[in-house]
């Protein structure tokens, strides 16, 4: 049963949420307004109460973190899914709360597992420190690092050049209005008078089942691979010169008669326009780096002790399976 069913019906939309009333003030959590967040900047702000618990913001706003950051604006944003992660909360406290009354926290094998899931929390905390203070040693460095972005721009220019583009036109026979063969038919048709000479704008714009042809006469513009219907862009690429005509493409949405209008080489970019993107690349690259060696250091610890005999002990022999029979050989003839 939702704990939340009487605040917030099943079918509630953002416009519901907007109109509970009370201290539970839902709507501030899935609301983006100035004025609501700064009603609910008091941590100790209450969200729910039951006879045992207080359910808080700070408590909400502490296990958000379990949610990936980048998700966190749209996870808030979701009244449903707001609802059932208050309402998990609110149960979670609840039964923490009784299994404190009846002495559940005193139990040894209980200690030991909240002792494990302390450490796991403080571990997660110190590698997030770890990631922080490198990220701030690399601002710190920033000067440093400019002069390491410059050093990867010129070895790595091809990276960082431009991608080759191609400026094209189409005229388009749409499957979903005619049979593969008619449109088939169609395309090589039209390709037939282009080749003779016909004007392709004009074509296009009397044939072609893109809606846009007759305002732009098929043309495409230009565009890199991968901007494309695969199909279509290797047809595309492989023309040679302006004025070329492809045969037939078959796409996702038909078949398709091409032109190459033009082609662009690739062109080097700028080392000021890659600039940010490198700087970024090698503070990621820092970060991971001082939380791995953080890691090796413990991992590969000279000083560390391994009680092997104890750890082989944890070790379980799995009982082997029996073969299979043998089949019979067959009869000889």
């Amino acid at each position: 049963m939702n704990i939340f069913h009487r605040l917030i019906p099943a079918a509630a939309g953002l416009g519901a949420l907007q109109r509970v009333a009370g201290t539970l003030a839902l709507a501030a959590l899935v609301s983006g307004a100035d004025s609501l967040a700064q009603a609910l900047k008091a941590e100790d702000e209450f969200l729910a109460e039951n006879a045992l618990v207080k359910l808080t913001r700070a408590d909400y706003e502490t296990d958000l973190q379990r949610v990936p950051a980048q998700m966190r604006a749209e996870f808030a944003a979701n009244p449903k899914r707001l609802t059932m992660f208050l309402n998990t909360l609110l149960i979670d406290k609840t039964l923490a709360r009784e299994a404190r009354d009846a002495r559940l926290d005193r139990d040894p094998e209980i200690l030991r597992r909240l002792a494990l899931q302390a450490d796991r929390v403080l571990a997660k905390a110190m590698l997030e420190k770890v990631e922080r203070d490198a990220a701030a040693e690399f601002d710190a460095r920033e000067t440093d690092f400019l002069a390491k972005a410059r050093e990867t721009y010129v070895l790595n220019k091809e990276k960082y050049k431009a991608p080759r583009e191609v400026s094209a036109s189409h005229i388009l026979f749409d499957t979903t209005k005619r049979d593969d063969a008619a449109a088939l038919a169609l395309a090589k048709e039209v390709r037939a008078r282009l080749a003779a000479g016909a004007d392709f704008a004009k074509v296009a714009a009397e044939v072609s089942d893109d809606p846009t042809a007759k305002e732009n006469g098929g043309a495409l513009g230009w565009f890199a691979p991968g901007k494309m219907d695969p199909a279509f862009t290797k047809a595309a690429f492989a023309l040679k010169n302006a004025g070329d005509l492809s045969e037939p493409v078959q796409s996702s949405l038909g078949w398709h008669v091409i032109r190459l209008d033009g082609r662009r080489t690739p062109l080097e970019v700028p080392f000021e326009r890659v600039q940010k993107q490198i700087m970024a690349d090698l503070k990621t690259r820092y970060i991971n780096e001082a939380r791995e060696a953080k890691l090796a250091a413990i991992s590969h610890d000279p000083a560390m002790k391994v009680n092997q005999a104890a750890v082989d002990s944890l070790l379980v022999k799995l009982p082997e399976l029996p073969e299979p029979p043998k089949l019979p050989a067959p009869p000889s003839n």
